[in-house]
């Protein structure tokens, strides 16, 4: 078994390509199994990188990449011919980084954070549920991610306030 997707519909897509290279999560979304998964891991270097930035800085940034992530998930899809094709994950990376908005420190954190952000994306609870299959194009591969991070933050917060 490879590691790697055999979907020919991705044949349509170059790593080469900065949009498609963002969209597959730096090439994570090509794992064969569990393409969210590894996007979301794929995001845990870069929030580590963000997270010696200033709160403001890192919300400025986690703002850009969601609203970088409309356009290159739009622009994706198009070029796929598939709405929300799963191996594309920058709404992870995205979804990840809001996760971990004002996380405290700590190396556990990340990976609590990890968690919590896969458990919503990959049950979905209502209204996300709802989002992923109702709102269409960009914003709708987004949506939901963004959702699923803002309750994930909330979630990690609650839970650091508990234990802190």
């Amino acid at each position: 078994m490879s590691f790697f997707s055999k979907d020919e519909t991705l044949s349509r897509l170059s790593l080469g390509n900065p949009i498609h290279f963002l969209a597959l999560g730096f090439g994570s979304g090509l794992a064969a199994v569990a393409p969210g998964t590894f996007g979301t891991l794929a995001a845990i270097p870069l929030y580590l990188l963000l997270a010696l930035l200033p709160l403001p800085a890192y919300g400025v940034v986690t703002l850009l990449v969601c609203l970088a992530g409309i356009f290159i998930c739009d622009r994706t899809c198009r070029d796929l011919g598939v709405h929300d094709h799963k191996a594309i994950v920058w709404d992870e990376v995205a979804g990840y980084l809001l996760t971990m908005l004002a996380a405290p420190s700590g190396w556990y954190w990340p990976i609590v954070g990890f968690v919590l952000f896969r458990f919503f994306d990959i049950i979905k609870p209502w209204p996300i549920r709802w989002v992923d299959a109702n709102v269409q194009g960009g914003f709708g591969v987004m949506a939901d991610d963004i959702m699923a991070g803002i309750a994930s933050c909330a979630c990690l917060q609650l839970l650091a306030l508990a234990l802190l």
